[in-house]
């Protein structure tokens, strides 16, 4: 059927911000599935409240909302724009719930909206877990034996049935929130408890255990004329008991004979056919019991997954965009592979010559209350996939591009106790472990007792420790170049070797240069080689024959930005594909390099050729003689192609833009500050020191509080407040572990300052301010973790030019080319300087969406060599209506975590509001945020001394609102005597009934709460923002937070929905 021409207009839901579980590969699949459509000549309209994403950029879709995910906000959509079909499939479980509950409430029905894709049936049928087992034992699969609890008494009838240990899943959630294993009652109850607050259909799935199984994915095509297409299998490397997400998973499945991959292949098709998806990707898991072979079905999902956007990556098959033109009525033969330039139909399955291994990437560190062991419940925030002729070369290639510091098999510990512990349970570090207990001599028969990881996996694990203990033993100097090479497609990275026999990285790469040891590049084809292709998507390996073919163009290289963590996020991916973009309508030939498989700067169409390799300093200078670039951008991509900046430079690689070491004068210290002192800026009070007593010393010149932190991190990685000197003892004591040789920087803490972002791009001479963003939270708390407005709500129009003025002396100061963002702090209106960062921020995104200007276009544009004047960029846009950037939070996903803000960035991800006033823009900021502003009830205040004066405020609105005011002793003393009535309530440490207690009870709406910053009464404290996260309570830990939720309160009135081109059409 060629496609459907009764559509004219397509609604496509976004996935919302980046959460653990739900990260940018849905910006990756909604971005092709928008571009698709239009190609198709559909007008599309899209709603997603992240502004980080490049599917939001305007011309993505024909109409964009930046609006909350909300089925209200969307109705409102529906009801301005008349959308004929919704496509719900593309933005992960977000939309797929924001879709369920449209149809529920009816305003599918109301307003003549067609569901396209999967339709409410199929999805209902593949989500409600019941309903999903009972179709698949008619078709003859079998489930785990299971049942299905709405209440904790149902919950604990199945538990008697199935027995310990038990998996508990609750329905429609996302990322396995709110499950896990329990092996005790105990465990049983909390968990149970914990997901029936999280489903949304309060139901839970109560099953038997399968631990220990091993787990499959298949990823299936299905189209409206029942073809269906296997992309690819999955194999995970850990058994069941940890979430896919979590787990190693490499493709195709390594350990399956034929027979039983063709089970597995009918089997998730026949799954495909009952469940009733019509058309585009879905992606089935089993679990096989080693034992005897038995076979169970897990779950499907009726939509595009994050396993969907790694099959498109190790395939090069786009599910995405196919799924979209699948949806609107082709069927696969009528659909050409993009990859082999049409030589091929998209019915045909992809072929694979290759290995490809995926590798979780955890952010515990930033969580130290975190239980670290991984379960059903996903607790990874970012993976880096590698490309390999073999499973060995592609799991150590995907080991170094994690960037935790380790080359390949680093050793991590010989003490037998230690590594058995690691290996029963699985924490982010159990293959290293298993690694090491090789290395102490445990039998392979019994590291698989221990980890139920398959035989095979450890027998290659095994291979390469061996391969170590063995070559360690000779020098750099006795290797022939047969044992080079052969170690070479082993995967082993050069600085593994060096340490290995002792030397440099660099004389081992001068030793395997000097033998004529080169890496080749290979295609990624779809078809195993069987036809040419033009797609210029390559991955390194030592073979024989190489097929990079590079052109003679004029070429520009942009690095990208590794594994997605915390403080690292999609906002330098969206810098990177926009450099990119940008450069191609210049007329270069881009070429991007980058190991995330799951954003849109990996996607074969972003660049002119693409190279998934580590970002490591041996993988990017081999590209770079392969290419002969005449520029390569290391700026865009955060901290992970800055680290390389300087021996790239050293290589003699031609950096373009600002300098390695202007980079360089901004991190050092002493150098910035002398910068300062010339400018006549001013900053906090500050020191540098090495040792403990130096840092004593230090701070007790400049006077407590001071924050401390290491220097080159990102994100606030290991900054804190402290007050005290035995704190700053303890502190010391850690951080060395973080910087290893850098100093610590020591600055005065500023009370109740004001924080200011200003993001600034300049072509080497001219400077033009990008946005002035005032934070709402006070200085103190990360940036990244702040939610801020643009334009600034309080900020006086002096203050204002001041920081221009500084901004522009700081760039000129430091001859930045593209794009820098600074950090003031305003006390008593006096300006001081925080930090200044010459390269890509966080905020850049947003701030392009708000001011109509895409900021790192123009600086990639400049870095290039065009002026700005050229651009027609010649003054700041200051636009007619608000902008508010809020930051998500994943501190549900790690139960015992305090949510209390600090210097450390917490945040996955974030959500912009747009409204004619400050507090229209807040309200939707929250909304989108999942904070829901309650309109009455019992609102509870507990505030800190320097907080009572504005908490009599906060109190006053509140009451003024119709709530009823709940204090503790010292802050009810406050509200009484400025006349307000308070009922009193204890302390945890006062007794009980305390107000703990009330929380648990459901009487508390709304929590201010805010504490000293030392570790005291942070701990004091935990209880009651511990109960309030649990118990889903409203609650704000900033007094300034505080205030601008009252600001929103008193304007709850009906919000409307802007979209951006009607936005931006306003701006003069």
């Amino acid at each position: 059927m060629p496609k459907r021409t009764d559509l004219k207009s397509i609604l496509i839901i976004g996935a919302g911000p980046i959460v653990i579980g739900q990260a940018c590969e849905f910006d990756y699949s909604g971005a092709q599935a928008c571009k698709a459509l239009r190609d198709e000549g559909y007008r599309v309209i899209l709603v997603n409240s992240n502004p980080a994403t490049i599917m939001t950029d305007p011309e993505t879709a024909d109409v964009t909302y930046i609006e909350p995910i909300t089925w209200r906000m969307v109705e409102k959509i529906i009801e301005k724009e008349r959308p004929d079909a919704l496509l719900p499939t593309m933005g992960g479980q977000t939309a797929l719930n924001c879709a369920l509950d449209l149809a529920k409430n009816g305003v599918l029905d109301k307003y003549g909206v067609e569901m396209i894709g999967a339709k409410k049936e199929a999805i209902d049928k593949a989500e409600d877990r019941e309903k999903f087992k009972n179709a698949m034992a008619k078709i003859g699969l079998e489930s785990a034996r299971s049942a299905l609890a709405h209440s904790l008494e149902e919950a604990l009838q199945v538990q008697a049935m199935v027995g310990f240990p038990t998996v508990i899943r609750p329905s429609f959630t996302l990322g396995g929130t709110g499950g896990g294993i329990a092996y005790n009652m105990e465990e049983f109850v909390a968990i149970c408890e914990r997901g029936l607050e999280a489903s949304p259909t309060k139901e839970l799935l109560i099953e038997e255990s399968v631990l220990g199984w091993k787990e499959y994915e298949m990823e299936v095509v299905r189209d409206k004329a029942d073809n269906c297409i296997i992309i690819c299998s999955i194999e995970n490397l850990d058994p069941m008991g940890v979430h896919t997400g979590d787990s190693i998973t490499v493709a195709p499945a390594q350990t399956l004979t034929d027979k039983e991959y063709q089970i597995l292949r009918d089997a998730s098709i026949a799954c495909l056919r009952e469940i009733g998806v019509e058309t585009g990707g879905s992606n089935v898991q089993f679990a096989i019991n080693p034992a005897d072979g038995r076979m169970v079905i897990i779950e499907m999902n009726p939509r595009v997954s994050r396993s969907s956007a790694l099959a498109s990556k190790a395939t090069g098959f786009p599910i995405a965009k196919i799924a979209a033109k699948l949806s609107v009525g082709y069927t696969l033969d009528e659909l050409a592979n993009e990859i082999t330039g049409g030589a091929t139909p998209a019915s045909f399955e992809p072929t694979i010559d290759y290995v490809v291994t995926k590798v979780p990437r955890f952010a515990f560190e930033k969580f130290p209350q975190a239980d670290d062991r991984l379960t059903t419940q996903m607790k990874s925030v970012g993976e880096v996939m590698a490309i390999g002729r073999n499973f060995q070369e592609s799991l150590q290639k995907a080991l170094r591009g994690l960037e935790v510091g380790v080359d390949g098999f680093n050793l991590k510990s010989v003490d037998m106790e230690k590594i058995e512990d690691e290996l029963a349970y699985p924490r982010a570090e159990r293959l290293w472990y298993v690694a090491d207990a090789f290395g102490v001599g445990m039998s392979l028969e019994e590291i698989h007792r221990f980890t139920r990881i398959d035989p095979w996996f450890l027998a290659q694990i095994k291979d390469l420790v061996d391969t170590e203990l063995a070559i360690e033993k000779r020098t750099l100097a006795e290797q022939s170049a047969d044992e080079l090479r052969e170690l070479k497609r082993k995967g082993f990275s050069d600085r593994r070797l060096a340490y290995l026999w002792k030397t440099t990285e660099h004389e081992v790469r001068k030793r395997r240069h000097a033998l004529g040891i080169r890496p080749v590049y290979k295609r990624v084809d779809t078809c195993a080689a069987e036809f040419a292709t033009d797609t210029a998507y390559l991955y390194s390996t030592y073979d024989e024959e190489d097929e990079a073919a590079p052109t003679g163009k004029r070429k520009i290289m942009v690095l990208g930005g590794g594994p997605n963590r915390i403080g690292q996020g999609i906002e330098f991916d969206y810098c990177c594909v926009h450099a990119a973009l940008a450069l191609r309508e210049d007329g270069f030939e881009t070429i991007m390099v980058n190991c995330n498989p799951e954003t849109v700067s990996t996607d074969y169409d972003t660049s002119d050729r693409l190279y998934f390799e580590p970002l490591t300093l041996e993988d990017v200078l081999e590209i770079v003689d392969r290419e002969k670039p005449e520029g390569v951008i290391v700026q865009f991509g955060g901290q992970t192609p800055l680290k390389l900046a300087r021996d790239l430079e050293a290589a003699g690689v031609p950096i373009i833009g600002t300098t390695p070491d202007a980079i360089d004068k901004a991190e050092d210290r002493e150098r910035f500050q002398q910068m300062l002192h010339e400018l006549g800026l001013r900053q906090p009070p500050n020191r540098t020191a090495r040792t403990t007593d130096a840092a004593l010393e230090a701070a007790r010149e400049i006077g407590y509080p001071v924050v401390v932190r290491p220097s080159y991190v990102l994100g606030g990685r290991a900054m804190e407040i402290v007050h005290a000197e035995s704190d700053l003892v303890r502190y010391m004591k850690e951080a060395v572990k973080v910087s290893n040789d850098s100093p610590v920087l020591i600055d005065r803490f500023l009370n109740d300052a004001i924080e200011v972002d200003v993001d600034a791009v300049s072509d080497g001479k001219a400077v033009i301010i990008g946005g002035i963003m005032e934070h709402i939270e006070q200085a103190g708390v990360h940036s990244g973790d702040s939610a801020c407005s643009l334009p600034p709500f309080s900020l006086s129009e002096a203050l204002k030019d001041e920081l221009r003025r500084q901004t522009v002396a700081m760039a000129r100061g430091l001859g930045v080319c593209g794009l820098m963002n600074v950090q003031f702090a305003i006390q008593d209106d006096k300006v001081f300087v925080l930090e200044v960062n010459p390269r890509a921020s966080r905020t850049v995104p947003y701030v392009s969406k708000a001011i109509r200007t895409p900021l790192a276009k123009v600086a990639a544009r400049c870095m290039a060599g065009r002026s700005l004047a050229d651009q027609g960029v010649t003054k700041e846009v200051i636009p007619p209506y608000y902008s508010v950037k809020e930051a998500v939070f994943p501190f549900i996903k790690f139960p015992g975590v305090d949510t209390i803000l600090g210097p450390e960035m917490k945040s996955t991800g974030e959500v912009m509001g747009v409204g004619e006033t400050f507090a229209e823009a807040f309200v939707k900021s929250q909304l989108a945020a999942g904070v829901r502003l309650p309109r009455s009830g019992k609102a509870f205040l507990s505030v800190r001394d320097q907080d009572k004066a504005r908490a009599v405020e906060v109190g006053r609105t509140l009451a003024g609102l119709g709530f009823s005011l709940v204090a503790t002793k010292g802050t009810a003393d406050a509200l009484e005597a400025a006349g307000l009535v308070v009922q009193r309530v204890n302390k945890v440490m006062e007794g009980r009934p305390h107000v703990v207690d009330m929380i648990r009870n459901k009487e508390i709406s709304l929590i201010v709460n805010t504490v000293e910053e030392d570790r005291r009464s942070v701990r004091d404290s935990w209880s009651i923002r511990n109960s309030a996260l649990q118990m889903r309570v409203t609650y704000y830990t900033t007094i300034s937070g505080a205030r601008a939720a009252c600001v929103g309160l008193q304007h709850l009135e009906e919000l409307r929905p802007y979209d951006l081109q009607g936005l931006h059409a306003t701006i003069p």
